[in-house]
């Protein structure tokens, strides 16, 4: 049975990492996963990508997508022992955006630093994923040695404060 986590603490630990993996479907029907680098602003997900790239194409055809992001665990002063990460998970409605849509803050987060031309920001879309449901977690907001108990280590938050 999942322990009940508060909202808030998964958003800041999504918040906190920068590499998830992105799934989505084809047109034809089929998943698909990409890696993806990503920012949170607002209770909100948003990649910045090409306009042509496959996933902008998939995710106009067809906005369900869901996300793990990964988050590392590690002993402290014992580095080289292996754990297992802790995850988030969570399905969503996405929509590709154009650059202008998302206000300069976003992009900013988005791009860290990268200096862009008005002809380079052409070529981007912004994917914005709204989470819907509840987050389910593994690892967050627990002792590192109960991961050892799964039952213990599960976790499911909503998407939404409160």
């Amino acid at each position: 049975m999942a322990f009940q986590l508060a909202s808030e603490v998964v958003w800041q630990e999504l918040g906190k990492e920068i590499f998830a993996v992105l799934g989505m479907v084809t047109a034809k029907g089929e998943a698909r996963t990409v890696g993806v680098v990503y920012a949170v602003h607002g209770h909100r997900v948003y990649i910045v990508t090409g306009r042509d790239t496959w996933k902008a194409r998939h995710i106009r055809q067809n906005s369900h997508v869901s996300m793990t992001a990964a988050i590392p665990k590690r002993i402290p002063l014992l580095p080289w022992i292996k754990i297992p990460a802790a995850t988030i998970t969570f399905s969503g409605e996405a929509a590709v955006l154009d650059p202008e849509q998302v206000g300069q803050d976003i992009l900013r987060l988005l791009l860290r630093g990268l200096e862009t031309d008005v002809e380079t920001l052409a070529t981007m879309c912004v994917i914005e994923i709204q989470p819907v449901g509840d987050f389910i977690t593994y690892g967050v907001g627990i002792p590192l040695m109960t991961m050892r108990h799964p039952e213990q280590a599960r976790g499911r938050a909503s998407v939404a404060s409160g």
